[in-house]
Parts: structure tokens; C-alpha cells; sequence
């Protein structure tokens, strides 16, 4: 019995862990690795690839086990955000925000002289705070709506289905307003792969149940398997991608958790169904525009 509840306390800590590793990493890591900017791609794809091996070493739901059909799905969309999605939001929102940055000789020297935790705590409640409105807005409006919905027609949860979606939506949610502060690499680095654990996390197929303290600040599996419910209206709360807090703070928090996931009667989508899901009314008022073949003519 007390082994149990020993191995329990140790699982428990997997993700803080993990966390607190990331931190120091980019915190005290070799500094010429740190200022390359693919460190920090290769930095999210192997704590990616680590949470998704974990759960073939203690899985949540033996109904969300990864198939060979969802593995290559997410596999396409993860190849998907870190290729054209980053080159889009590269080109068409951070290059022009920092041009115009330049232009209007807008500078923020004293966020240069934080202390690094406090500089990568400003990175992920700005990224965080953006993406918490976005989310609920997409709850809240029918277009918005109709670029996320793809993601909630996933009917398990897996460590890389948090970049499964619409490209509109993927494009949106990748916004924030960081391009607008002179912050340090090191830091905007570091606050992306802890953002890239906690969301990873909270999709995925695993039982480390973290400690209290933990997820009343961050979004864990429990929180979002409640987001994915199957009815509409049950997924409008706990918004919060990695940080359920702004949840508690802003009314939209719900305790629980959901095995069954899923809408529209968990119809699982194709990613051709996903990438034309907005243009679905268009589509359909262009059927009903195209006349019926005249059978007796045809007879």
C-alpha cells in the first residue's frame, strides 16, 4: 500500500518536473545551442516526442490509444505547423509587427533587464492571455466557430493533437503580441516549450495526475478532456491552453473530466473534411444551386 501511494506521489511530479527541467535548460544551457533558432524547434519536438512515448508507459483511457491512422494524422499536422504555419506567421504577423515597431521607434528596454524568470513569465501570460480571448471568441461566434470546430470532431486525445485543426485556426491561435517587446531569445525560447509541455500534456493519452498547486495554475488533461465533451455547449468553458488560472479568473473554469470525446455524434473527420470545414455552408448552398437531372429526358 505504501508503495503504491509512493509510485502514485512520484508520477504526480512528471509534469512540475519536466517544467522545472525546461526552465533550467534554457536558464543555464549552452549559450551558442540556445542562440540558434532552430534550438527551439528541436527543443518542442523532443518534449513532444517524450510525453508521446509516455503514454505507452502509463496510458489514461485504453479508448484513446493511439492507431496507426491517428499517429499519421498527427504526425501531418505537427509537420504542418512547423512548416507552413510558421512560415504564414512568421511572414504575415511577426515581420510586419516588428517593421511597424521600428517605424513608430516603439522600445522596451527595461523588459531586456528582468530576471529571466520573470521575463519568460511575461512571455506566457502574453501569449497565454491572447489565446485564452481567441479561444473563447471561437466558442462564442458562429465563422470563429466553424475554424475550430475541426479540432474538437477529435474523438480521443493524444500528446500531438493539440496542432491538429483548420489552418485558419492553427494560423490564428499561433498570434501573440511578444514580437512587440525586446525581450531575450533565450527567454521567448524558453516560454514556448514550457507553453509547448503543458498544452502537450493536456491532450495527452496519459494518468500523471500532477499536484494541486500545479493544476490551479496550469491546464491539465482533466480540465481540457472537459473542453472536448461532446456536447457544444459543454465545451464552452476552461479556455486556457496551458493556463486554466485565467479560467479561474475570468468565470469560465468547470472542474471535471470527459473520457468521451467528440461532436456532431463523434464523427470523426478526414483532413480534407478538417481543412474545408468553414467553406462547409458555401459548399452546401452551391449543391442546392445545381440542378436536378432531368430523368425523363434521360429515359
Amino acid at each position: 500500500m505504501q508503495k503504491v501511494a509512493m509510485q502514485k506521489l512520484l508520477l504526480s511530479y512528471v509534469q512540475p518536473v519536466m517544467v522545472t527541467a525546461v526552465l533550467l535548460f534554457w536558464a543555464y544551457g549552452p549559450a551558442n545551442w540556445i542562440a540558434n533558432p532552430w534550438s527551439i524547434v528541436v527543443a518542442t519536438l523532443t518534449t513532444t516526442a517524450l510525453i508521446q512515448a509516455l503514454e505507452w508507459v502509463n496510458e489514461r483511457h485504453s479508448s484513446w490509444r493511439l492507431t496507426k491512422r491517428e499517429f499519421f494524422t498527427d504526425v501531418f499536422y505537427v509537420i504542418l505547423s512547423y512548416t507552413v504555419i510558421a512560415w504564414a506567421t512568421k511572414t504575415f504577423a511577426d515581420e510586419p509587427m516588428m517593421a511597424a515597431k521600428k517605424a513608430l521607434g516603439i522600445a522596451t528596454p527595461w523588459a531586456m533587464h528582468l530576471p529571466f524568470l520573470l521575463e519568460v513569465a511575461v512571455v506566457v501570460v502574453l501569449i497565454e492571455f491572447g489565446q485564452y480571448w481567441l479561444h473563447r471568441l471561437m466558442h462564442n461566434q458562429s465563422f470563429f466557430w466553424s475554424t475550430h470546430a475541426p479540432h474538437h470532431h477529435l474523438t480521443q486525445l493524444n500528446a500531438m493533437k493539440g496542432a491538429v485543426g483548420n489552418p485558419i485556426e492553427l494560423f490564428l491561435i499561433s498570434l501573440s503580441v511578444v514580437a512587440l517587446l525586446d525581450l531575450s531569445q533565450a527567454a521567448i525560447f524558453c516560454a514556448l516549450n514550457i507553453l509547448a509541455v503543458v498544452s502537450t500534456f493536456a491532450h495527452a493519452n496519459t494518468r500523471f495526475d500532477p499536484p494541486r498547486w500545479y493544476a490551479f495554475a496550469f491546464t491539465t488533461i482533466q480540465h481540457h478532456s472537459l473542453h472536448h465533451s461532446v456536447t457544444y455547449e459543454d465545451t464552452r468553458c476552461n479556455y486556457g491552453n496551458s493556463l486554466i488560472l485565467l479560467d479561474r479568473l475570468f468565470g469560465t473554469y468547470r472542474s471535471g473530466e470527459a473520457e468521451l470525446v467528440g461532436q456532431d455524434e463523434r464523427r470523426r473527420l478526414t483532413i480534407p473534411e478538417q481543412f474545408l470545414f468553414p467553406a462547409r455552408p458555401l459548399i452546401d448552398r452551391i449543391k442546392t444551386r445545381q440542378p436536378e437531372p432531368d430523368t425523363e429526358a434521360a429515359a
